[in-house]
């Protein structure tokens, strides 16, 4: 037998690549992801961040100090164009910088992006002054979210919250209950309602949601796939996923 050796020919130039942490618990994330930039010439790489119940500040800032490793894995020893953390109260727990210092230690290239960031750039851009905030969390936690969306000078003219400690909890709530809660929520002092948590199933009701309270409606997962659009460069318009996605 002859055995013939072949040259390979490789691409000369890849899609942007994005890296997404997800929470091993998150039952959503992923599939918001996929649904929003499926037809979209992205490669898209996942792994999943050890977490710990209840959901506390402590347990969230304990689930960040395997950031480094976590990121390390997606596609190791291999450039990523941005890395997206996919947890909104996790970030606020551990902070931003703490979060992008751990995923620069692994991918010192990535750009770094973050659901409660992703929310506070997309509510600056549409231009939202008084916000509207509903959470799934404890009441603690719950408290620390709208604490800091008040710090980065929001005007918090409601809030509500479910009070669920368990993050496999939050990825059970049913979506149509979700609907008639959200759409139930009094925003006539408000010009936007962001729901947080990466975990609810928001995106898929976002446009009904915005159709029946006539106001702009953000969601963590939403927000967050916005932004990484708009790091790699791949901002065009996108239907069915709320007015935030027509705004470029």
């Amino acid at each position: 037998m002859n055995s013939t050796k072949i040259e390979p020919k490789y691409i000369s130039k890849s899609n942007p690549r994005v890296g997404l942490i997800a929470l091993a618990s998150d039952f959503m994330i992923e599939k918001d992801f996929i649904n929003v930039i499926k037809d979209k010439d992205i490669d898209f790489f996942v792994n999943r961040i050890e977490c710990y119940n209840p959901l506390t500040t402590e347990n969230l800032i304990k689930m960040s100090e395997k950031v480094t490793e976590v990121a390390n894995d997606i596609l190791p020893d291999q450039e990523i164009d941005c890395v997206v953390y996919g947890c909104t109260s996790g970030t606020i727990a551990a902070g931003y910088d703490s979060i992008e210092r751990k995923v620069k230690l692994a991918k010192p290239e990535a750009k770094v992006t973050t659901p409660s960031t992703a929310a506070i750039k997309a509510l600056k851009k549409l231009n939202i002054k008084n916000l509207s905030i509903f959470t799934p969390y404890s009441k603690k936690l719950n408290d620390e979210v709208v604490e800091y969306f008040k710090k980065e000078g929001f005007n918090i003219t409601s809030n509500s919250y479910f009070d669920i400690e368990s993050d496999y909890d939050i990825g059970k709530v049913d979506q149509n209950y979700l609907y008639d809660v959200l759409s139930k929520i009094d925003l006539k002092n408000s010009d936007a309602l962001f729901v947080s948590c990466t975990a609810l199933p928001v995106l898929p009701i976002i446009d009904k949601l915005e159709k029946k309270l006539n106001k702009v409606v953000l969601s963590s997962n939403q927000a967050l796939i916005w932004d990484t659009l708009e790091r790699i460069g791949s901002n065009q318009s996108v239907e069915g996923f709320g007015s935030l996605f027509k705004s470029h």
